[in-house]
């Protein structure tokens, strides 16, 4: 195979390694992401309660769990954001839990036209040549059109992350804004037809 011009990291985070949080664990989960919510700087909106956690896929990047999270508000916001925390060694109890969270009023349901509904934040750097740095971003979502079964994360064509859909959501680790190009997020059925694709920027 000949050199690429295209050097860039790719399938850097452990693929999902257990189902969405239920029982004991989620409530776990959830007193972290909660306390986090609350330390939300409002910025003059009403946040309300938090409603049930919807909780996403886990992903495992640079020696940390990431289990993202969105929770509707009785204002109809959304809060979203993480819990992440270090998997105990030798099978041990995780630890050092740490939660972001953050608020939108940018729902689905008040845009039709969107196909992924779709949370992100950058968790760190990748260093590339020539002193490039590529934003090593925690993509988390839903599909909003049937039939999805796998997401990939795409980089000027390049797939650098794929991830099957579990319960209708999905969790991508993948490097965005990397000389000059954004990350997007493409949706597929299980024969390989794309359904849909999203820009984080759009």
């Amino acid at each position: 195979m000949p050199p690429t011009d295209r050097f860039v990291c790719r399938f850097a985070a452990e693929p999902p390694q257990e189902g969405i949080p239920y029982g004991r664990w989620a409530e776990r989960l959830g007193e972290e992401f909660l306390a986090a919510c609350l330390a939300v700087d409002p910025d003059g909106e009403d946040l309300g309660e938090p409603g049930d956690i919807a909780w996403y896929p886990d992903r495992t990047w640079n020696g940390r769990t990431y289990i993202p999270a969105t929770s509707r508000t009785t204002t109809n916001l959304e809060l979203f954001g993480y819990v992440s925390f270090a998997p105990g060694h030798d099978g041990g109890e995780p630890e050092d839990f740490a939660a972001v969270a953050d608020f939108t009023d940018e729902i689905a349901e008040a845009h039709p036209e969107w196909q992924l509904d779709l949370c992100d934040e950058v968790l760190g750097g990748w260093r590339g040549e020539q002193g490039k740095v590529a934003a090593m971003t925690l993509v988390w979502g839903r599909a909003l059109v049937a039939r999805g079964a796998t997401v990939t994360a795409e980089l000027a064509g390049l797939a650098v992350d794929q991830t099957p859909i579990v319960d209708g959501r999905f969790t991508l680790v993948a490097p965005d804004d990397y000389r000059g190009d954004t990350l997007e997020v493409h949706l597929w059925d299980s024969r390989g037809n794309e359904l849909a694709r999203e820009s984080l920027y759009d």
